[in-house]
């Protein structure tokens, strides 16, 4: 019970902080392009979950267990696939944990990039006088969450993320008020922006949007798990509802700040008003207590896969534990003070991490395990097919701007 409460909520916290990162996605797309292009994506999301959910009961009802994971789903729908793929399993398995882990690790250096930008905004205004890089405030941010990682338990998370979704839903909400505030004229932005700025809005709406990685315990813990997927099921509803969400914030957001606009639009409200100052602090404790409960994926996988095995006594076990978590954390301390600035990392994330793990590996999974039924004229071959060539075509576009926004940093 207390596990399906961390991942909702983390969830609710990943939506809401994600949302925050809309309008610079529309920013790099056009009003219009951005609008249709968005509604697009969140379907295509969508039909990845479903493809993953379904491959899941699929495999459940052959091998008669009550649930699988992620990994677990992925491996073994290799071992139900054709003969000549089948050993190969294990592999995907281990694949599919690595991704995973991946994912949450760049996801949180996310996290530290967007504490370290508004804490300097706030401390330039406050300070005039005191001028530090945002590396340092990177590098800071790190004391904090070296403290804060070694909670273990999931019901001691509780309360951090209780925290986590009120200072984010009253920071949300001030945010809202700056953007509809002032509504400029449609004519004073682009409907349609380059190419070459597409990828860049791949990216960012694929990781605005992208869940799967909690969307598999969330369901496997539900009372009534055949409401799950279907036409109204709570999947489609909570994803439809999200897609307008985004969409809207998108447009007006985009709208209200133009060009100026940020990789997160909180940084664009002014730093002089207390209002806008108390947004800042707020969505800045939120990002901070929603940290833990992001590298609780990551660090069970870890541990359950690699150092549980080899470790044995109280003690040493209490060293690993100890020393994995500060590892973890310096990790992602240093990927953001190599990378600084929060564009970048958002596009490399959306387009290597999530993209890898919430559509190419669904696809594959899916075909896989009904390899042997793939449909009229074998449609549901093709279709996933144009599934994979999306994944591959958003994470080759979108690495290499990361790599060229990283150079010319």
């Amino acid at each position: 019970m207390t596990a399906s409460i961390i991942h909702s909520n983390t969830e609710s916290s990943n939506i809401q902080h994600r949302i925050l990162a809309m309008p610079h996605a529309f920013k790099n797309a056009g009003l219009l392009l951005g609008s249709v292009a968005t509604i697009a994506i969140g379907i295509l999301c969508t039909h990845c979950i479903h493809l993953l959910v379904s491959a899941s009961r699929d495999i459940c009802r052959r091998s008669k267990v009550p649930s699988l994971g992620l990994a677990e789903t992925c491996g073994a729908a290799f071992d139900y696939g054709p003969k000549c793929l089948r050993k190969y399993s294990g592999a995907v398995k281990v694949f599919a944990d690595i991704s995973l882990v991946v994912t949450y690790f760049m996801g949180v250096c996310v996290y530290i990039v967007f504490i370290a930008e508004s804490t300097e905004q706030l401390v330039k205004h406050w300070f005039p006088e005191f001028e530090l890089d945002t590396r340092i405030y990177s590098a800071i941010t790190m004391i904090p969450l070296l403290l804060s990682t070694q909670i273990r338990q999931l019901k001691y998370l509780v309360p951090f993320s209780f925290l986590a979704n009120i200072c984010l839903l009253v920071g949300f909400g001030i945010t809202l008020y700056y953007v509809f505030n002032e509504t400029p004229d449609l004519s004073s932005v682009p409907l349609f922006e380059s190419l070459e700025r597409l990828p860049t809005f791949l990216s960012t709406v694929i990781f605005a949007m992208e869940g799967v990685g909690v969307v598999m315990p969330v369901e496997n813990t539900m009372k009534h798990p055949q409401r799950f997927l279907g036409w109204f099921g709570v999947l489609n509803v909570a994803m439809g509802t999200v897609v307008v969400i985004y969409g809207v914030i998108g447009f007006f957001g985009f709208l209200r700040f133009g060009e100026e606009t940020e990789a997160s639009i909180t940084l664009n409200l002014p730093v002089s008003e207390s209002l806008a100052q108390s947004v800042k602090v707020l969505v800045v404790l939120a990002v901070f207590f929603t940290y833990n409960l992001q590298t609780y994926v990551a660090l069970d996988v870890i541990w359950k896969r690699i150092l549980s095995p080899r470790v044995q006594g109280k003690v040493k076990i209490n060293f690993a534990q100890i020393a994995m978590r500060c590892l973890f954390v310096a990790g992602t301390v240093i990927i953001a003070v190599v990378v600084r600035n929060l564009e970048p990392i958002i596009t490399l994330v959306g387009s290597v991490c999530l993209s890898t793990l919430g559509i190419l590996l669904p696809a594959v999974v899916d075909t896989v395990l009904h390899f042997d039924k793939l449909g009229f004229l074998k449609w549901r071959l093709f279709k996933n097919i144009f599934l994979c060539v999306f994944s591959l075509v958003a994470l080759v576009s979108g690495l290499m701007i990361s790599i060229h926004s990283l150079i010319n940093n």
